[in-house]
């Protein structure tokens, strides 16, 4: 699994012109899942996201975790672009949606056992996602 992991300000999801996820002072963490992806690994990522230390606080750079700051989730299968060829990325080493779905919902609901308070997009719509990052602070997590 990837995850692109950014600070933000605020971020927010949109579909069909209705917000459907948003969150203020947190991270926006774009999912990706790979077909050989499990349920343990969605575990991993998520506590990874969770656990990340690219936040400011008193002591340095503290996570999700430590402040009780949100996670705005986001499916994102174009993480596993292969460009090495051509100009027309395959996506053969992405999972199908049938697979992915519900390791992004495994993801979600591992945030949510830690405490911690999560806003999704909708999985497989067009969004538009829109963020005030912070920083920029912005990292890839593989599991």
């Amino acid at each position: 699994m990837r995850a692109v992991v950014t600070r933000v300000d605020s971020a927010a999801v949109t579909v069909d012109g209705e917000v459907v996820g948003a969150i203020g002072r947190g991270l926006l963490s774009l999912v990706g899942v790979g077909r050989t992806d499990d349920a343990a690994a969605a575990r991993v990522l998520a506590r990874k996201i969770h656990e990340l230390r690219i936040l400011p606080g008193d002591d340095g750079l503290v996570s999700a975790a430590d402040l009780g700051l949100p996670v705005l989730v986001v499916s994102q299968f174009t993480l596993y672009a292969d460009t090495r060829k051509g100009r027309r990325p395959s996506w053969a080493e992405a999972a199908p949606g049938e697979v992915a779905e519900p390791l992004v919902d495994e993801v979600v609901a591992e945030l949510r056992r830690r405490g911690c308070s999560v806003a999704t997009g909708v999985f497989g719509a067009r969004m538009q996602v829109s963020s005030v990052n912070d920083g920029p602070m912005t990292v890839l997590l593989e599991v």
